[in-house]
């Protein structure tokens, strides 16, 4: 590119336009839905093995009777009720069998005459001239003279153990419901009446599009700035979630004349068309001109006050409903579950989502921004109280943070937080609350993966929370958790751990791992010399950049206590992970910071060890006993974790060490 294109790239950035008009959640609903009629397609008939989750187009009435005759609902006899009168156990009434015996799915050839009785299973047609049924167990068979015959030791009433015709549905009875979505149930409903195909409400044809230069296929190499086309994919499952058909249209770059094509044929070919990036009207976002140029109504909403979510924007071109989808993954979802999900569900004839609510306490603050209603996703956990609710708080571009929330809760727009300690109304994501076994809030550590690994096999249910070791200790003082991972230098007595604990609180021992500086490969600053030494020459170089890490992690600590009160440049720059240390440094934003070797290994940097850290675990002596944290000890023990542990580079601790 040259000079003048760059800065002319950089001046359109510089001069983002504002969005068109950012309303409530509220006025965005009330907007788009009087612009796009939320009412079910058109009907289409389906054989019934491709009827299940789709909807009913229309009223079904029976076309027979169910049952189509009168049967018998036990194994036993079928006779005439008023032969039975009196029979008993010791008085019983004998009854000359006739000569057949009616199973399931056979015609009667004889009339049960006065004085007889005919062998019937259930299912069975009821012949004439019997009118009830006498169960098998209150019946004697037996042999004379005469024949076979059959005692019957209790009185029959009539209609006894007989189901009639029409029963269950009578014809031209309305069996099932227009609206009705077909379960299992329904199913067996129209197999039933015979029917071998079904009306039902058309299945919305979803237009889904990606745009942005920077999208890369899944399965593709990935080149630097570049990320992977998570969004189609999410979209995709999402609409057929909600009864909707996706029809993938791919990933376009951002460029205006083939994005407006794609538009165009994904108008032609779907009921409504959903694409992600390209709404906050950046230097290359360039979906609200396209859609500002496919005639009216256009575009009916551009930016909503919602967080994630602001710049979403809502169009109808042509009839056809078109919404653009933020292009952060978290974003993406919640816009789409606010104003696509209703709208997909309507078309498919399907009632709005239900959603489950439950209280939680909020455990710590959570900061929002004045003029937006805010949507924070939460991981629940259990304590004595009650539920408490810990934010998540990765951000819109987190694609974990959603599968892995349990639900969430909102911040109203006049509101600047929501304060620790306040009740909360969190709604829940997916099906059902499912409180886990077992809670570890702290420092995530990918040793800690293979414990967790082998107490999924065992049916425990482990929630963990990266919320560092601080963080988590004061979870645990609070009771929000039952373990918290942590490794903790005490810069007073060089002690991993141990200083932190209190009253209450024990040691678990886990692993030690190296901590050191990481730095690329061929970097004559650091390659070859000892760390300390290398931390000493550097540190005051404003030309060379470290990665830091977040305020209360281990560590940090470690570092601060290295660097003796000096402010290297990048120091302010905290991360929460070895790997975004790591990654940093390997992509060239930074050139040195403090992580741990395994780390260093798996992005190929060279490495200064600075010494063993102690990673381990505190543990509530109050939830010692907990079958599943008993099941963590016995694990953290075990020669598999061990194994796992040495083929990681760490040394595993001794677990004899934790106490009774």
């Amino acid at each position: 590119m040259k000079d003048r294109d760059i800065i002319e790239a950089v001046r359109r950035a510089a001069r983002q336009e504002q969005f068109l008009d950012v309303v409530s959640r509220e006025e965005a609903e009330k907007r788009f839905r009087a612009a796009v009629p939320h009412k079910p397609l058109a009907a289409e008939t389906v054989e019934l093995a491709a009827a299940l989750g789709r909807v009913l187009a229309e009223n079904l009435t029976a076309p027979i009777d169910l049952p189509p005759f009168d049967r018998s609902s036990v194994d036993g006899f079928a006779v005439r009720a008023a032969d039975t009168a009196g029979a008993s156990e010791p008085s019983p009434v004998r009854l000359r069998l006739n000569k057949e015996v009616l199973a399931c799915g056979t015609a009667p050839a004889l009339t049960v005459a006065g004085g007889s009785a005919t062998a019937i299973s259930t299912g069975g047609v009821v012949p004439r001239g019997a009118d009830a049924v006498v169960m098998i167990e209150n019946t004697a068979f037996g042999e004379d003279d005469s024949g076979p015959y059959v005692d019957i030791k209790r009185p029959a009433s009539p209609g006894g153990f007989i189901a009639f015709a029409g029963s269950d549905i009578a014809r031209g009875e309305t069996a099932l419901r227009q609206g009705l979505e077909i379960t299992s149930r329904e199913i067996g409903v129209l197999a039933a009446c015979g029917l071998s195909s079904v009306s039902v409400v058309r299945r919305p044809r979803v237009g889904i599009i990606s745009t942005g230069d920077e999208l890369v296929p899944p399965g593709g190499d990935l080149p630097p700035g570049a990320i992977y086309d998570s969004n189609s994919a999410i979209t995709a499952a999402a609409v057929r979630e909600n009864g909707g058909e996706p029809v993938l249209f791919g990933i376009i770059r951002d460029d205006e004349d083939a994005l407006a094509t794609r538009v165009e044929k994904a108008i032609a070919e779907t009921d409504l068309v959903v694409l992600s990036g390209g709404t906050s009207k950046g230097a290359g976002d360039v979906s609200h001109r396209i859609l500002s140029k496919l005639g009216k109504p256009g575009i009916i909403v551009h930016g909503v006050a919602l967080k994630p979510g602001k710049p979403i924007c809502l169009a109808v071109a042509r009839e056809t409903p078109v919404i653009v989808l933020p292009g952060f993954p978290t974003s993406a979802i919640f816009t789409f579950h606010t104003f696509v999900t209703p709208l997909i569900r309507a078309l498919a004839g399907l009632q709005p989502r239900g959603e489950d609510v439950v209280d939680a306490v909020l455990p710590v603050r959570a900061a929002s921004e004045i003029g937006r209603t805010e949507y924070v996703m939460v991981s629940l956990g259990q304590t004595q109280e009650g539920l408490v609710a810990f934010p998540l708080g990765r951000g819109s571009g987190s694609v974990t943070a959603f599968s892995q929330a349990d639900g969430f809760f909102s911040i109203d727009a006049l509101a600047d937080a929501a304060d620790a300690g306040t009740p909360q109304s969190v709604h829940l994501i997916g099906k059902g609350l499912h409180v886990p076994d077992l809670v570890l809030a702290g420092s995530h550590d990918i040793g800690l993966d293979a414990v967790v690994s082998i107490l999924a096999r065992q049916g425990v249910h482990v929630r963990t929370l990266a919320i560092g070791s601080m963080g988590g200790l004061a979870a645990l003082k609070r009771g929000e958790c039952d373990l918290a991972p942590v490794h903790l230098l005490d810069p007073k007595t060089g002690l991993y751990n141990t200083p932190f604990l209190s009253e209450g609180l024990s040691l678990v021992p886990g692993w030690r791992r190296r901590q050191g500086v990481v730095f690329r490969k061929g970097d004559t600053r650091f390659e070859g010399k000892a760390a300390r030494d290398a931390i000493a020459s550097v540190a005051g170089d404003p030309d060379i950049i470290l990665v830091n890490r977040n305020a209360g992690s281990g560590t940090r600590i470690l570092l601060d206590g290295i660097l003796s009160g000096q402010r290297p440049a990048g120091y302010a720059n905290q991360p929460k992970s070895h790997n975004a240390v790591a990654a940093a440094v390997q992509q060239g934003r930074a050139d040195w910071g403090m992580a741990i070797e395994n780390v260093a290994r798996l992005y190929g940097l060279g490495f200064l060890a600075v010494g063993d850290e102690h990673y381990d675990f505190i543990l509530a002596d109050s939830r010692r006993d907990r079958p599943a944290v008993q099941a963590f000890l016995n694990v953290l023990g075990s020669g598999e974790v061990r194994a796992a542990l040495h083929a990681l580079g760490f040394v595993p601790g001794d677990l004899a060490l934790a106490g009774e």
